[in-house]
């Protein structure tokens, strides 16, 4: 049975534009993120020859759940990595690691991973709205 999850997937939420020679598989059971086909390699090229852009957030992301169900455990830390790449304004996930381990002999998994942005421009611009101002108007 393979994992919901390993290292080197690359999820792209739903509903975002992606070039056209680019189909996204139908079936989305990540919290509304689809699992791209295919490497990494592969992907960046098809996207670069269309003239797309696939920006590399710096700094690892990392969640760890505890939890006797690692499948159960892996969702929901991929939930958690998946709202700190919305908090950042990006529309992908790469992860780049998921470790299952224990503690106490309580098993827990930990995934890492870098949050990145698919976009036609080649200004960062960030996939999801600006946070509204923190200030008060006068």
């Amino acid at each position: 049975m393979r994992d919901l999850i390993t290292v080197g997937d690359i999820l792209v939420q739903q509903g975002i534009d992606v070039p056209r020679c680019l189909l996204l598989p139908t079936e989305i059971n990540l919290n509304g993120w689809a699992a791209i086909n295919g490497t990494r390699s592969t992907f960046e090229k098809t996207i670069d020859e269309e003239g797309w852009t696939f920006f590399f957030m710096a700094g690892e992301i990392q969640a760890t759940v505890f939890g006797f169900d690692k499948q159960a455990a892996l969702r929901t830390a991929l939930k958690r990595l998946i709202a700190d790449v919305k908090s950042q304004h990006c529309n992908s996930i790469e992860i780049t690691g998921v470790v299952g381990k224990s503690f106490l002999r309580i098993p827990y998994v930990s995934v890492s991973a870098h949050a990145r942005n698919l976009q036609k421009d080649r200004l960062f611009s960030g996939s999801n709205p600006p946070l509204p101002s923190l200030t008060h108007p006068n």
